[in-house]
């Protein structure tokens, strides 16, 4: 195989873990956002969020590395999905401003302590729903024609994407809430356990709805999954998600493991980004444009795998650092200034 053949997967992969990272990651501090509304009092409210306080702006940087990596490497779908997705990506960049300043604010403010409180709210929830569009209307597949989106400014919008966004806030919020399992204690911590048993059911008959959903799509992103016998291989991911459900809804009230709901959350997420990528492979944007054919030249992309050599390791590192420093619990008299 040459570099032409073999840098658009690196990149894919690149991209992909990027991606994951972020969802993983900046997920559960909008979780806390989405959440914001059970916290019984605003001292409550600065207990969840002094939980991800030093670290929650360092985790957009998978963010950006995504991005900037589509744009690097596959110029052709960055194009595409930035005008075709103008509107909800123009809506998540904003929330998510908004839910950065609404965060700072909060925790200098006096009498407007809690209006900030619910801006963060409403900038969480805002980010959650708005990237939970983009992946649906992405999946959905998105008319080309010669190489160009022709679906107009509202073609994002579909009872798929809305069912997408959904799915994805209440992730999002059930990995806020095993977070604060993992981070917490006392009545916070018993707050947080009873939020998560029904939002493992929710977060399950959504991947439900979704799955069923897949097959019906024009993008046919599932095919693969119901051809040839492919199922047969490929049913481990549709079991496992359904063991990890079951483990989780057993592991949130199990006390002094406070950490396995969370990496059961983790697990979630990571069971539906491969189901995804099996069903979409090896289209970039669905239902044609291939790795291969959105690719920028191999010169370009080795130019830019060259600088990505040094900065990846560093992200890693400063990353790995940061969550080890301030591992373990969040005292509720815990300070940010």
């Amino acid at each position: 195989m040459d570099l032409q053949t073999v840098l658009p997967v690196v990149w894919f992969g690149v991209i992909g873990f990027g991606v994951l990272m972020y969802v993983l990651l900046d997920g559960f501090v909008l979780g806390l956002g989405i959440l914001a509304p059970f916290a019984e009092d605003q001292g409550q409210l600065d207990h969840m969020m002094n939980t991800a306080a030093p670290i929650w702006d360092g985790n957009e940087t998978w963010l950006v590395l995504g991005g900037a990596g589509l744009l690097a490497a596959f110029p052709k779908a960055y194009a595409i999905v930035l005008s075709a997705l103008y509107l909800p990506v123009l809506l998540m960049l904003i929330a998510l401003v908004f839910r950065g300043v609404a965060f700072e604010f909060r925790f200098k403010a006096q009498r407007a302590k809690p209006a900030w409180g619910a801006a963060f709210a409403v900038g969480s929830l805002l980010a959650a729903f708005a990237q939970g569009v983009i992946l649906g209307a992405l999946v959905e597949g998105m008319p080309l024609q010669g190489g160009k989106y022709v679906g107009g400014a509202l073609g994002w919008f579909s009872p798929f994407s809305m069912l997408t966004g959904a799915a994805v806030v209440f992730g999002y919020a059930l990995l806020g809430a095993s977070w604060l399992i993992l981070k917490t204690e006392g009545p916070l911590q018993k707050v947080a356990r009873t939020l998560a048993r029904p939002l493992v059911l929710v977060v399950v008959v959504f991947m439900g709805l979704v799955s069923a959903w897949l097959p019906f799509l024009d993008s046919r992103v599932m095919a693969r999954w119901f051809e040839g016998g492919n199922f047969l291989w490929l049913s481990p991911v549709p079991v496992l998600v359904l063991v990890n459900a079951w483990a989780m809804w057993r592991a949130v009230m199990e006390e002094g493991r406070d950490g396995k709901p969370f990496l059961l959350t983790l697990c979630f997420f990571l069971l539906g980004f491969a189901g995804l990528v099996l069903g979409m492979w090896p289209y970039l944007v669905p239902p044609s444009l291939t790795l291969w054919e959105a690719a920028s030249p191999p010169a370009s992309q080795g130019f830019v795998l060259a600088g990505l050599v040094v900065l990846l390791p560093a992200i890693l590192g400063y990353t790995w650092w940061s969550y080890r420093v301030f591992s373990g619990k969040i005292a509720a008299d815990a300070g940010y200034h």
